[in-house]
């Protein structure tokens, strides 16, 4: 029943009178729930009206022909040879074939009929083999003799009184032929051929009668998908007719037999176009839905290339090509209802893909028969019923469709009638003087008007004065003008928003109003979400730039501004032990500290995870001290408690005075600087820039010159200054140094390489800078070997960023293999901090160069955290100790504890120690005890011209303090350098 609409019974009820309802429900119901039942245990319970079971098939010789050259009797000589077989495939031949069989005598009174069961024989003639008396001829226009064309293919009818009898026949055959033989009485053959007559009969008549009936409905309803199914039902029948045997026959007429081969290329043909033009249209939406364009377009170009063939190839190579085509559309049909049941299971996919799959199942039949002699389907009824079903099937998927069209036709129309009382916008309708005529629920309830009243409400009761002056003045305007209205406000003084739109229409005003007051809500809502931080409520950084850019502005006026940075410390353990959500908590509270404390003009804004502005509008930098003050003893000194747990954060404030026509990051960068500075050295957790602080001037200067130092290309005022490296152990008796990058302003003033480095990091230049130091360093060695006898190793640093750039690396082996004779004398220094960022990355690095020959040195060594554990990862040359533990060694008995750990450590690793920053002798002194090998500092030398380097006869040629001189001279004794010693030398190490 679920055929029919859901609603019909109800509306036939609300019409109908007891006796009448029942009548319709005995009619659509129980009628068709008998006539189901009856048919059940009929087919369960009684027999059928053809009682007959069908005879085995009867063994008999077969031999082919193909020169056409035997006679009968040569051929009954030759058949004796051949062994028993009860079928024979003839592999698409249409040369003769002869086959003998003997026929046993009759069991009892009556002819016996031989029956050869095949549709596409052509012409069948027998004889006695004993006599070679010819029998009867038969073709499928002309009948001789006993030999007639019956049922699919011809018959023999002998008499009770020749038999036994050895049979011989020779059989033409057209096609995919399958040759067999039944003997039958005749009594058995007369049911079989009313069975048979009455396949054709359910089927022809079955899909005539619905084909016709889709053809009326495609005429009524002017509708091309119901022509095209109702040809698909036609070319259905025609296959069903070829599978039975029978479609020689077209209604009451026979089709001549020289036409047959003509009609049948054709019908398959054409079946195969329709069949997926029908199924394209049928699923357009689908096919769309799932894609595969390509596939689908094959499915197209297969159709009209068989339509094409059928026209030019006569049969026999037709067939070859018919199954191809058939087997590649039946993959990519069955591919593509896979996808589209996968997609979309509606009932109309669901039934197609059942007609689909007799249809399909019976032509992959066809096809296995033709080349493997296999067949499943023999039988009519069989036949008959694949053809009815499928047929049937196809259109309860066409019936969907029309169904699931009217359902929307319907549900369309449905909407169009209940839209004016369900749509969530309020309509109405006015009469000249202001009155509602008509309203929607949504409008009633809206401005919470009763239609239902006695009294008539007009327009001027909901709105303000002068709404009704602006409704006409839309109306007036015409087109789609619309206006914001506001309410008459309620007991609370609260007023609602609205929008309207309006026209004129036969006299009346017909408009529709929205409620815009949670829109106006939302939209202040997103305004102050787009400006404040969701989680705390504060300013987020698009806010608090904006209040900082305002203020800025607000300087022309003289006004003081001064600018935080407030930075948690260590608030990530809190969101790695505790959580976020604790850690969200913790957030809050400390929000409402500091806002607490803020007063006037003052604003906080979170710009981080745990990284805050705060603004301080009209107040001197004093006052903002004082307030920065409270706020680091309020959010640091007092516990933060949030269930059972109490927390404890701290934090550093960086301050600074905004100057006059600062720019926004510039100021916050300034500040963010002075927070690092807190963080760092003070214990108060303050610092404080003032108006003119060095700070300012340095980050203009840094601006100017990641300015002047561009991106792609080379800046100018570049050049290198060398700084001597001395041995410890014997002073006098080498020359190492470090290159040290150096830059001229335009002023002609040396601008401080940290401040090069950082620039060029910062703009992006610096593996351009390093190139040009890796270039320059590496001629100039190559150039001056002959003169630097003494020099065993040449430092160069090599920042982190162009360590991980890939291209610079490329281009630095390039440029080491440009000067093989002079990397030996190279010690690429590579900081410890970047080193251990990608530990793997740096490994092979290090491997690539030692492999050319250059050594390693790890700088700023023991400034990290996890040195000790990843220096075994790391075959370094030498460790350069970080300048920090260097400078206060002997001030601070740890540091030196530290730096003697480093000595010992590298010693036992092969490699060499190197100090930085040695300042004076007495440190010098400290070093030799704990074994360090060599030592660079300003008390040895400041950094040299390359000439002055050229010049020098040894490191200890540039000291000018006494003390170290006099330290030098007792190092002469028992001194010895690196290299001398091969056992105090790494293999690939310095020298």
């Amino acid at each position: 029943m679920w055929l029919f609409h859901a609603d019909t019974p109800k509306k036939i009820n609300r019409n109908m009178k007891p006796q009448d309802w029942m009548g319709f429900y005995f009619s659509v119901v129980l009628v068709p729930i008998l006539v189901a039942v009856f048919t059940i245990v009929a087919f369960a319970t009684l027999d059928s009206h053809f009682g007959h079971s069908d005879p085995s098939p009867s063994p008999f010789h077969v031999l082919s022909d193909p020169e056409q050259r035997l006679l009968p009797a040569q051929a009954l000589q030759e058949l004796a040879a051949t062994p028993l077989q009860t079928f024979s495939n003839t592999h698409l031949l249409e040369t003769p074939f002869w086959f003998s069989l003997s026929v046993p005598a009759a069991a009892n009174s009556g002819l016996t009929v031989l029956e050869l069961p095949s549709r596409h024989a052509q012409q069948v003639s027998c004889w006695d083999g004993a006599s070679q008396r010819l029998l009867g001829t038969a073709s499928r226009d002309r009948v001789e003799g006993q030999i007639k064309a019956e049922k699919t293919g011809f018959i023999l009818s002998l008499a009770p009184d020749a038999l036994p009898l050895n049979l011989l026949c020779k059989g033409v055959f057209s096609g995919p032929a399958r040759i067999s033989m039944r003997l039958w009485t005749r009594a058995d053959y007369e049911q079989s051929q009313k069975e048979f007559f009455r396949g054709i009969g359910l089927m022809e008549g079955g899909l005539l009668t619905l084909t016709l009936f889709v053809m009326v409905a495609a005429f009524i309803n002017r509708e091309w998908m119901y022509v095209l199914f109702a040809i698909w039902l036609l070319g259905n029948l025609r296959l069903g007719a070829n599978a039975m045997g029978w479609d020689a026959h077209w209604l009451i007429w026979t089709i001549p037999n020289q036409w047959l081969p003509w009609v049948r290329k054709i019908t398959f043909a054409t079946y195969y176009v329709v069949t997926f033009t029908l199924f394209g249209r049928l699923f357009q939406a689908e096919l769309k839905q799932v894609g595969y364009v390509f596939l689908q377009n094959v499915l197209r170009w297969l159709g009209l290339t068989l339509l094409a063939a059928a026209m030019v190839l006569p049969y026999q190579r037709f067939l070859p090509v018919l199954w191809c085509w058939t087997i590649a559309g039946i993959v990519i049909l069955v591919f593509l209802l896979a996808r589209i049941v996968w997609k979309a299971r509606t009932r109309a996919v669901l039934w197609y893909c059942a007609s689909m799959f007799m249809v399909l199942f019976t032509r992959v039949d066809e096809v296995v028969a033709a080349a493997f002699g296999i067949k499943t389907l023999d039988e009519v009824p069989n036949n008959v019923i694949v053809a009815l079903l499928s047929s049937l099937m196809a259109s309860f998927a066409f019936a969907e469709q029309m169904r699931a069209g009217k359902r929307e036709l319907a549900l369309a129309q449905a909407e169009l009638r209940t839209t004016y009382e369900v749509t969530p916008v309020g309509l109405f309708t006015l009469a000249a003087d202001g009155s509602f005529v008509r309203t929607n629920p949504a409008l009633e309830k809206i401005l919470r008007h009763d239609a239902s009243a006695q009294s008539v409400k007009k327009w001027d009761d909901y709105f303000e004065p002068g709404a009704r002056e602006k409704l006409l003045q839309i109306v007036a305007a015409g087109g789609s003008n619309e206006a914001e209205l506001r309410g008459i406000a309620n007991a609370d003084g609260e007023a609602s928003f609205y929008l309207v739109t309006a026209t004129f229409a036969n006299g009346r005003i017909e408009g529709s109003l929205q409620d815009i007051t949670d829109r106006s809500q939302a939209v202040q809502r997103l305004r102050f979400f787009a400006e404040h931080d969701p989680l705390t409520g504060v300013l987020n950084r698009r806010g608090i730039e904006i209040m900082l850019e305002q203020a800025i502005e607000r300087q022309a006026d003289g006004r003081p501004l001064a600018l935080a940075y407030l930075d948690l410390d260590r608030f990530k353990l809190i969101n790695d032990l505790f959580g976020h959500q604790s850690g969200d908590e913790v957030l809050k509270q400390l929000c409402q500290r500091v806002q607490e404390l803020l007063t006037g003009d003052s604003y906080i804004g979170r710009i981080g995870g745990d990284e805050f502005i705060i603004l301080f509008r009209d107040k001197e930098i004093g006052a903002a001290t004082d307030i920065c003050s409270a706020i680091i003893e309020k959010i640091s000194y007092h516990s933060y408690h949030i269930g059972a747990r109490a927390f404890q954060v701290k934090g550093s404030i960086g301050l600074i005075e905004v100057d006059a026509g600062m720019r926004v990051q510039d100021a916050i960068s300034a500040a963010d600087r002075a927070c690092r500075e807190a963080k760092k050295a003070h214990d108060e957790h303050i610092v404080v820039y003032e108006k003119n602080a060095p700070v300012f001037r340095e980050r203009l200067e840094e601006l100017s010159l990641i300015e002047h130092l561009g991106g792609e290309f080379l800046p100018e005022g570049l050049f290198v200054e060398m700084q001597p490296i001395m041995s410890l152990r014997e002073p006098e008796a080498s020359l190492n140094f470090e290159v040290l990058l150096r830059l001229r302003d335009a002023g002609n003033k040396v601008v401080p390489a940290t401040r090069v480095v950082a620039a060029a990091e910062e703009n992006g230049s610096i593996a351009v800078i390093d190139r040009w130091v890796m270039s320059t360093v590496l001629e100039w060695l190559a150039q001056h070997q002959s003169q630097l006898p003494l020099t065993k190793f040449v430092c160069v640093n090599l920042s982190g960023a162009s360590l991980n750039d890939e291209k610079f690396i490329q281009d630095l082996f390039v440029i080491l293999d440009k000067h093989p004779q002079v990397v030996p004398m190279l010690c690429i220094e590579i900081t410890e901090s970047v080193a251990l960022h990608d530990l793997e990355h740096t490994s092979r690095i290090i491997q690539r160069l030692q492999a050319l020959g250059a050594k390693i040195a790890l700088d700023d060594f023991g400034a990290g955290y996890t040195s000790f554990t990843y220096l075994k990862s790391l075959s370094a040359d030498a460790l350069k100790i970080d300048g920090a533990f260097i400078q206060s060694m002997n001030t601070h008995p740890a540091n030196e504890a530290i730096v003697e750990a480093i000595v010992e450590l590298a010693r036992n690793l092969g490699m060499k120690s190197i100090a930085e920053w040695v300042e004076d002798c007495v440190m010098i002194e400290a070093l030799a005890k704990l074994g360090v090998d060599y030592v660079q500092g300003y008390v040895v030398a400041k950094p040299q011209s390359p000439q002055a380097i050229l010049a020098a006869s040894s490191a200890a040629s540039f000291i000018t303090d006494p003390a170290l001189a006099r330290f030098v001279s007792s190092r002469r004794i028992d001194g010895q350098s690196w290299g001398e010693n091969g056992d105090d030398v790494p293999a690939a190490g310095l020298h």
